[in-house]
């Protein structure tokens, strides 16, 4: 969009092609979630995420002690996943690119350790200005809480002026509660609008972002 002065990108299948198995790290916390009775049964595991069930789950009275043993569970899996992960194609062109001109951030559910290791190994941890893991968020996404700090970061660019990118609905229902303007990347079916999400457009390739900076913006 003409004017944006940020741009804010989801890491996992947005930045980086992921190897993680997010199937099997969300059975994995459902296993130790149920084995526990801290959800319900039966619960519709098959309609969250492990993101969105973990959040359920302190709501439904998750001890400090458990949401750690989960946070575990998930790092685990997803140190695995981030082991010679690759670049979505064309990363670093658009990077490049929005470096000169633009704040640069990413929100991940991800640990903050695995999200600095995969960015370093990966190349491009130097293009961003904040990396937000779910250490420094309060509640994960869909919660606006890692967008929030964002804002608070940097409070001379108002909501209105950033842009935010991912893959998932969570991503786009955090930057839309944010009031952060959110395009959808190369995501398939309709479970964006099924969520009650409403990207400002959608994209295949994760270069065309730059069709939304202005018509003067090209790779």
């Amino acid at each position: 969009m003409p004017g944006t002065k940020g741009v804010i990108f989801d890491m996992d299948n947005t930045l980086l092609h992921s190897r993680i198995d997010f199937s099997a790290m969300k059975n994995e916390v459902y296993r130790f979630l149920a084995a526990r009775r801290i959800l319900p049964e039966p619960f519709p595991v098959a309609r969250h995420t492990t993101a969105t069930m973990i959040e359920y789950a302190k709501s439904n009275g998750l001890s400090e002690e458990l949401y750690e043993e989960v946070m575990r569970i998930a790092a685990q899996h997803e140190l695995r996943g981030m082991e010679g992960a690759e670049l979505e194609q064309g990363v670093v062109p658009l990077l490049r690119a929005l470096r000169p001109r633009c704040a640069l951030a990413v929100v991940t559910n991800n640990s903050f350790a695995a999200a600095v290791k995969a960015l370093e190994e990966t190349g491009i941890a130097g293009y961003f200005d904040l990396i937000v893991g779910r250490e420094q968020m309060t509640s994960l996404k869909p919660s606006p809480s890692g967008f929030l700090l964002v804002l608070d970061t940097f409070r001379e660019i108002a909501p209105r002026e950033w842009l935010s990118v991912g893959d998932s609905w969570i991503d786009g229902k955090a930057s839309a509660t944010a009031g952060i303007p959110f395009v959808w990347y190369c995501s398939r079916g309709g479970e964006m609008h099924e969520r009650g999400v409403h990207p400002i457009g959608r994209i295949d390739d994760i270069r065309q972002l730059m069709k939304w900076l202005g018509p003067q913006s090209a790779l």
